[in-house]
């Protein structure tokens, strides 16, 4: 009688495999009657379940990309950093190539720092082009907010080559901007384009916060990426603004002027 390989082994070959695999090894062992055995399989259905909706997901959120597939290049633009009392506001305008997929990609306020982080690598691979925008404290204070966002994405696609056909955009249109725009409300959740824009802007502000944070490390910036938090108020009463923090934002929070 062919004695069975242990259960463990078995464990570890599935934790080993690529999810790509796991068709072979599910067909490999379904005549195995152990419940050990049955149980990784029913976690193994489930992954590739997981997968395939993901996929589908996925091609629900190309729906713009296809809509508007007579266009070479589709650029996607977002932005990040409008609310927070210190640092700037940062853009990226990119376009991906026709028919691109990349599983994940979402709004990136829904993504984990790590998932963004890994996603912002597989993005930078594959985009045909990327741009990125910023405006700091000082121009936001003297202009306001909305205008330095406009600004910052005007830079984002001025640094595009080659320059985009079309541009998807979440929720906006900007002025100064003469190629066509399609603002799409809540545009980082329903189009892969401005939803890869949206995690290459998060995770690039969030990188140059931390980097402020070695600095400054009283202000907690690696931690609230400049927003409003309670330890954040706490520090710029006890401490004062830093260069970085927007006069404009910051001054109902201060006894004196800053």
């Amino acid at each position: 009688m062919e004695k069975k390989i242990s259960i463990a082994l078995i464990k570890e070959e599935f934790k080993a495999a690529a999810i790509s695999e796991l068709p072979f090894l599910i067909e490999k062992y379904r005549e195995d009657d152990r419940s050990g055995v049955k149980t990784l399989l029913t976690k193994a259905n489930r992954e590739l379940e997981k997968l395939e909706a993901e996929k589908a997901r996925i091609e629900a959120l190309r729906e713009y990309e296809e809509k508007y597939g007579e266009y070479e290049f589709i650029g996607g633009m977002d932005e990040v950093g409008r609310g927070p009392l210190a640092g700037p506001v940062v853009a990226c305008a990119l376009i991906l190539p026709k028919g691109c997929r990349i599983l994940y990609v979402n709004d990136s306020k829904k993504l984990s720092a790590a998932k963004r982080e890994e996603l912002y690598e597989e993005i930078m691979e594959k985009a045909v082009a990327v741009g990125i925008g910023m405006v700091g404290p000082g121009r936001i204070d003297e202009i306001n907010i909305l205008q330095a966002t406009y600004e910052a994405m005007r830079q984002a696609v001025e640094k595009l080559d080659p320059k985009p056909d079309i541009l998807l955009n979440d929720a906006v249109t900007v002025p100064g901007i003469t190629i066509p725009q399609v603002p799409i409300i809540k545009g980082d959740a329903k189009s892969l384009t401005i939803g890869a824009a949206s995690i290459v802007a998060k995770v690039t502000r969030d990188r140059l916060m931390v980097e402020y944070d070695e600095l400054m490390p009283e202000y907690g910036f690696a931690g609230n990426k400049g927003y409003g938090s309670a330890e954040h108020i706490r520090a710029i009463k006890e401490h004062g603004i830093t260069p970085i923090h927007r006069k404009s934002f910051v001054k109902n929070f201060l006894t004196d002027e800053a």
